[in-house]
């Protein structure tokens, strides 16, 4: 099968080549095509992934474009990992609305906002383009904000499917604290991209949550970055973002005083492309751990298979709830586990969800509506209007004052505010 990378010069990219190479008898892939226009990280991160292809004994060549059309024509699948602006507009994510009080992070709040104004026209267009020579080609969308830029993808009829890896972490997280193999562990994980709680974790049938909880609910705890009481309170473990919303003013205050996650990455970045560059690293270096997006590549990977191969998998992603939250549209985009086969993902009924979750999923949910709306259309308006919505922000004053702040600095990426 030709897997295509869009994005295919990030210094992600060799964490994706090293699944590949560990789990090929999953996913046989015979190209790997990695576009993208920057051409020095492009050469760069096409060597390192070759090498690591060729000391693993994998078949696959590793081709390259700087145009997407003949990078991707004929793909049986597109991953779609882009950053636009980089991590200096990154950076401006997470500072801006600082200015205002208001939590930095890339996609959570305000700067998610800001990046889904940047990202989701972009992205729509590469599928476009892509539709036009992989008709057949699924996407899957590693492109953050990923629940409004799958929501979007979807809404314009493209074969598309979002992932992260906060799931995947939980799940080898939990499996290393019960020293049991990953396979045998399976989540209850309910929720928006960035927004989701697990409830249960099931070994062998069984729930053993709160066994974890009680033996390592400070190691649990640290590493969500919430009070261990907080956790035992609610029985459940919402990922690290919610930790934007449940301590969002102690978040800001340490906000102010740190440098932007931005401005580490990139120089992660730098001494990453340094290490690509010598021609002896045909390995994934142990630095791309500190770049971020743990077990990416076995939850790529994974899905990948599933898509391709039997099927019959569940994996978590990101998907039409169709009926799965009753509290929400039906072409809301959520992120729950799905059986995962050639035809796509499909959902099953869960339990119900507590009003604490169902309230901050449900107006969560139409803020990504709204945002979605502001992306395609543009106006300060309806941008004004997605903020509003953001339980985050949500008064009228501050919303007006981030919107032209968010416009004003994203400017140059946003063709309608020119």
């Amino acid at each position: 099968m030709k897997l295509a990378v869009v994005g295919g010069g990030s210094t992600y990219t060799p964490e994706l080549v090293d699944g590949i190479a560990r789990l090929h008898t999953e996913l046989p892939v015979t190209e790997l095509s990695l576009v993208d226009p920057d051409t020095t990280r492009l050469e760069l991160v096409a060597g390192v992934s070759a090498r690591i292809l060729a000391r693993a004994g994998h078949p696959a060549r590793v081709t390259t474009s700087t145009e997407l059309e003949p990078g991707v024509a004929g793909a049986d699948a597109v991953l779609v990992q882009l950053r636009v602006g980089g991590q200096a507009m990154r950076h401006q994510d997470e500072t801006v609305p600082l200015e205002c009080g208001c939590v930095g992070q890339e996609t959570v709040g305000a700067g998610g906002l800001a990046m889904a104004l940047r990202t989701v026209p972009v992205v729509l267009d590469v599928a476009e383009r892509i539709a036009a020579v992989a008709p057949r080609a699924w996407i899957v969308d590693f492109t953050n904000p990923v629940g409004i830029v799958t929501r979007a993808l979807l809404d314009a009829g493209h074969r598309a499917i979002g992932l992260c890896n906060v799931a995947i972490g939980f799940q080898r997280r939990f499996a290393a604290l019960l020293d049991v193999d990953p396979g045998r562990v399976a989540l209850d994980h309910v929720g928006l991209n960035h927004l989701t709680w697990v409830r249960s974790v099931y070994v062998r049938g069984e729930d053993v949550l709160p066994r974890l909880l009680d033996q390592h609910g400070d190691v649990i705890a640290k590493q969500v970055g919430l009070p261990e009481h907080v956790l035992r309170t609610l029985g459940v473990v919402p990922s690290y973002y919610l930790r934007y919303f449940y301590e969002h003013d102690a978040v800001v205050a340490e906000q102010r005083v740190s440098p932007s996650r931005a401005s580490t990455v990139a120089d992660v970045e730098d001494k990453l492309l340094a290490i690509y560059a010598d021609p002896t690293v045909d390995t994934k270096p142990d630095l791309l751990t500190s770049r971020g997006g743990a077990f990416y590549s076995e939850a790529a990977v994974a899905l990948l298979a599933s898509l391709f191969g039997e099927g019959g998998d569940v994996h978590v992603v990101n998907v039409r709830n169709n009926g799965t939250l009753p509290f929400l549209p039906d072409n809301a985009v959520i992120e729950v586990p799905a059986t995962v086969t050639g035809a796509g993902a499909q959902t099953w009924p869960i339990a119900p969800v507590s009003p604490l979750l169902a309230g901050l999923i449900g107006h969560v949910s139409a803020y990504e509506s709204l945002a979605v709306r502001a992306a395609i259309t543009g106006g300060v308006d309806l941008v004004t209007e997605a903020l509003l919505a953001h339980p985050l922000i949500g008064q009228v004053s501050l919303a007006e004052r981030l919107a032209e702040r968010l416009v004003e600095v994203n400017r140059p990426h946003l063709p309608w505010a020119s």
